[in-house]
């Protein structure tokens, strides 16, 4: 019978690299990998939104006997994560699932999660890179695994760029001054689509730039999301939108699209997984874009991520050691990573947190459409640039619901994601330090 979390307060402890979350609640007491002991294989019950997944478990049920995965799709963000704290209160929950890194402290913090850290801890440490690692041990413990990880990168229209002379910029200054002249050399083209308020994407850039949206004083949380560090990555954007130098067209919509796709902008602000989708959306570019690092504040290579899943265990599963077993193969065993893009109906490029998960990962990969730039090498090396230490908090799935709505005021989103943060941080009883 699962048990109870005993505590609902939360603490945050630091430690030289991260912010962790302190969670006070109790292990799983998962019954044995081999099997409940009547020679039958245990049966997990396994729920994702990622595409790939049913094919995932197929390959996995094919090569193990111990253990069978049955596997059921569920709506992505915010629905999904509702769907399974519905089925965690009503102790029907899925023995594994995917989440975003984003949701994992709040998801945690409310005691909806097994900790992982018997069966899953020394995985981690050893085979996951620390950037990535403060995503999932949390106040010392480990509740979640990593899959992927999301580098932001710099996507650009290299016959733009050689049309209008500008090289690729390798600070924010000169992206800015790349704007500007390729803005006036065709004031029909801008530097990129900015438009509409992207809160995931924000996040990443004010990772880059040093910010900490989240960090603690003692047993109260605090909340910097509207820091020095953002606010000057948010007036540097607002500053281009106001000027037309970025298209204020609304990311992730048709509009989009069509300017990327006719040359309309000159770059894309992306993640590694991001590039994916430019065979499918934009084919009749190939060949004219490339891959560079995101530029940087101070000319140091240096990024923040864009997304990102991990795979969990929620409160009440019975088979926590057989879920970890699974776990453990879908994020670090090479065959899954090919059974997974070997299904796929469009490419991927999502890239593994696990580095002996990339080779298979880049072997399905066709490089042609960026010229035969190798696109995991490039991402490998972003990936080694992320700023470590960045924790989220929580209540961050509120505060993106807030600055979805700012309306693609990049600073609004930033205030209103700060107030809302603090407020929401004493709605759940938790201290805040002000």
């Amino acid at each position: 019978m699962p048990c109870i979390a005993r505590t609902s307060r939360l603490a945050l402890a630091a430690s030289a690299a991260s912010l962790a979350l302190l969670v006070t609640a109790c292990g799983g007491s998962g019954s044995d990998a081999s099997g409940p002991g009547d020679g039958k294989p245990v049966t997990l019950t396994f729920w994702s939104a990622t595409a790939g997944a049913k094919e995932t478990a197929d390959a996995f049920n094919k090569t193990h006997t111990g253990i069978k995965v049955k596997f059921s799709m569920v709506p992505a963000g915010p629905e999904g994560v509702t769907k399974l704290s519905n089925a965690v209160k009503g102790g029907n929950a899925p023995d594994v699932a995917t989440m975003d890194y984003s949701a994992l402290p709040e998801y945690a913090s409310e005691g909806n999660l097994e900790d992982l850290t018997p069966s899953s801890g020394d995985l981690v440490k050893k085979e996951f890179p620390e950037a990535v690692q403060s995503l999932v041990n949390l106040g010392g413990s480990t509740w979640a695994v990593p899959f992927d990880v999301t580098p932001i990168q710099l996507f650009y229209r290299k016959d733009l760029f050689k049309k209008h002379g500008v090289d690729v910029p390798t600070t924010w200054a000169e992206y800015r001054t790349a704007a500007e002249k390729i803005h006036a050399g065709d004031p029909d083209v801008t530097i990129t689509n900015f438009g509409g308020g992207d809160p995931a994407l924000l996040s990443g850039l004010a990772w880059q730039a040093g910010a900490r949206w989240y960090g603690t004083s003692g047993d109260a949380w605090k909340v910097n999301i509207d820091d020095p560090a953002s606010r000057k990555v948010a007036a540097y954007w607002d500053d281009l939108l106001a000027e037309g130098l970025a298209s204020k067209t609304p990311l992730w919509g048709e509009g989009e699209t069509k300017e990327r796709a006719t040359g309309k902008v000159a770059t894309i602000i992306g993640a590694a997984w991001s590039a994916g989708n430019f065979p499918v959306s934009y084919p009749d570019s190939q060949g004219n874009w490339g891959i560079a690092p995101l530029p940087t504040w101070d000319g140091k290579a240096s990024t923040g991520m864009y997304g990102g899943t991990s795979y969990i265990v929620p409160k009440g599963s019975e088979h926590t050691e057989a879920a970890a077993e699974f776990i453990k193969w879908v994020t670090t065993d090479p065959a899954a990573m090919t059974a997974r893009l070997s299904s796929l109906k469009t490419p991927s490029s999502a890239l593994p947190a696990n580095e002996g998960m990339r080779a298979a990962a880049a072997k399905q990969f066709d490089n042609s459409y960026f010229g035969d730039q190798d696109v995991y090498a490039v991402a490998g090396q972003a990936a080694d640039t992320i700023v470590p230490g960045w924790t989220w908090g929580p209540v961050q799935q509120q505060v993106t619901s807030v600055q979805m709505a700012a309306g693609g005021d990049h600073t609004k989103m930033l205030s209103s994601g700060q107030a809302k943060g603090e407020s929401a941080v004493t709605d759940r009883g938790l201290k805040l330090d002000k």
